[in-house]
């Protein structure tokens, strides 16, 4: 007998609940316990702790198909402006960095996780966002060093645009997950930071239809 593949079938509840239950925690700042009564109050009964796997256990599939159905999309027009930037995120009291790039509508294309700010990081992440989306037309950053050097080794030099003003838009792209950093107490691990980071942009831009049961 062949063996299922529906990764919902320890489940209970329904896919569309599960979809939900994660689009709740990850996208709005709500702790487990907020979500578990939402949900009471539209007489779904899952516990926090459910809530918790579900986030864990799912978060990167549904993300995964949300940017697979973005980047499909948005091939087919040209990505003419990029922004990039970094902010601080404390982790049991050591400093590190999440980068993220977002488009020239404010849509978080990428996010990433590092300790260091420097050029190996800023290529790394450089070239992730090249593999998924191409190439954009500009690219405005900050006048961070490791940005012109990666800039540099990837010939984008005569793409970057540094000004005071030009990255507002990404910026303006961090207070979402400001919010929800605090929502979640901060994070204690790097991993966790990235993987919520990246379902987190995926679920900022996306707003699925309530569930009425």
């Amino acid at each position: 007998m062949a063996k299922s593949t529906n990764p919902f079938r320890y489940f209970d509840s329904s896919p569309e609940v599960i979809r939900l239950v994660v689009m709740m925690y990850v996208k709005y700042p709500l702790s487990l316990r907020d979500v578990e009564d939402l949900l009471a109050e539209r007489g779904i009964d899952i516990c926090h702790e459910t809530v918790r796997l579900c986030w864990n256990r799912f978060g990167r599939m549904f993300a995964a198909e949300i940017r697979r159905k973005r980047v499909q999309k948005m091939r087919a027009f040209t990505h003419w402006r990029w922004h990039l930037d970094e902010v601080y995120v404390k982790i049991n009291g050591e400093m590190h960095y999440l980068r993220r790039a977002v488009d020239h509508e404010g849509e978080v294309l990428e996010s990433f996780a590092s300790k260091t700010r420097d050029k190996p990081a800023a290529l790394k992440f450089m070239k992730k966002l090249m593999k998924r989306h191409g190439r954009a037309k500009v690219i405005a950053t900050d006048g961070l060093r490791s940005y012109k050097a990666e800039m540099k080794e990837l010939g984008n030099t005569e793409k970057q645009e540094v000004g005071r003003w030009a990255n507002n838009r990404v910026e303006n792209s961090h207070l979402p997950f400001r919010r929800r950093e605090r929502g979640m107490l901060r994070f204690r691990q790097m991993k966790t930071l990235q993987k919520f980071s990246s379902i987190h942009a995926a679920f900022q831009a996306t707003c699925y239809a309530t569930l009425d049961r």
